[in-house]
């Protein structure tokens, strides 16, 4: 932290001695350079500083990020107005000029400056330093969203290999292919059905998921055919799964959701104790909601695998959906369960 935040603290400090060097290298007294530092003798030029320095921190830091980026537009355009009228009434820049630095050369007439009415300039200043706080939140706020993309990119194809290695692991291939080969020995109604599905999930994870949003009916239908596969090999009724609410005009970043279908189907199943297996997905208008529910079995140690895929899918929903979402999982009463809300733009 301290590494990151010295370059700009230096830059900081550059650009107010630059912006303090600045008056002094035009209200020489025509002398040469030799007195270039007479003018910092006198209370208008550190009035001059001071001020625009001030009122660019204040507007850069405390205005623009309290007012400004909320939308409260009007607070912030009286506040400028409130700042405005003291630069008007202060004219730090006609102080300025009204001063002879110092004793004029023998035989030199005194310069005598005449401000105006109105000291335009001390006002073209202000506006120049309010913009260019503007100015620079805007390029930085621009930055970080960039930055947060790439990020999110980079995440987004971590999950995608971290999901086709633990999806399409051989394992789960050569199961399910077993399963429906059982099925067309027996020449069962549903072989078909179930090469059609696996399909499905082969197609839509390799090819579906290179946006960066998907419209929710798209994954909901490849959890149910993912769903529908894994209870080729369990009991009849032991998994409870529904769907409420209206998916369409909804979008949602691909493979959010599989993680913790995944980790139900791989640590909530046994084949010695009863095993009910709960999914829910519910949309709102606004709002996108998750639930899953399953047992623990405690011959089953947690593998390393699923940590990695829950700390990915945290990374995921921080980059995607930041301060848009809340996780929950809970272990109580012998139960893993997950509630994962979604607020829609």
């Amino acid at each position: 932290m301290l590494s990151w935040r010295a370059p700009q603290i230096s830059i900081h400090i550059v650009c107010c001695i630059l912006f303090m060097i600045f008056p002094l290298l035009f209200m020489h007294n025509g002398n040469g350079y030799t007195e270039l530092t007479a003018p910092a003798r006198h209370y208008s030029y550190w009035l001059f500083c001071s001020c625009y320095i001030s009122l660019f921190y204040f507007n850069r830091y405390l205005l623009i990020p309290w007012l400004f980026l909320p939308g409260r537009y009007w607070s912030y355009v009286m506040m400028a107005g409130i700042l405005c009228m003291g630069i008007f009434l202060l004219q730090p820049f006609d102080r300025l000029l009204q001063q002879k630095w110092a004793t004029p050369p023998p035989g030199v007439a005194k310069w005598v400056y005449e401000p105006p009415v109105i000291d335009i300039t001390s006002l073209f200043i202000f506006f120049m330093m309010m913009a260019l706080g503007i100015a620079i939140t805007a390029t930085r706020r621009w930055q970080q969203t960039e930055q947060r993309a790439i990020r999110a990119e980079r995440e987004k194809i971590r999950a995608e290999l971290s999901f086709l290695k633990a999806q399409v692991h051989p394992h789960f291939l050569f199961n399910t292919l077993n399963n429906i080969y059982s099925l067309a020995v027996a020449r069962h109604q549903y072989t078909a059905e179930s090469i059609l599905k696996l399909s499905n999930i082969m197609r839509y994870i390799t090819d579906d998921v290179c946006a960066d949003y998907v419209p929710l009916p798209h994954e909901e239908a490849c959890i149910r055919d993912y769903i529908a596969l894994q209870q080729l090999r369990l009991q009849p009724g032991q998994v409870e799964y529904k769907v409420t609410g209206d998916l369409e005009k909804k979008k949602i970043s691909p493979l959010v959701l599989m993680t913790f279908v995944e980790n139900v189907f791989k640590y909530g199943v046994s084949k010695h104790m009863p095993a009910p297996i709960f999914i829910h997905l519910h949309a709102r208008r606004h709002c996108i909601m998750f639930f899953c529910s399953n047992r623990i079995y405690r011959e089953q140690p947690r593998t390393h695998s699923c940590g990695v895929g829950i700390a990915n899918t945290r990374q995921r929903l921080e980059l995607l959906y930041p301060q848009r979402h809340m996780l929950e999982i809970n272990t109580d009463n012998n139960l893993y369960t997950v509630r994962l809300t979604l607020l829609m733009d």
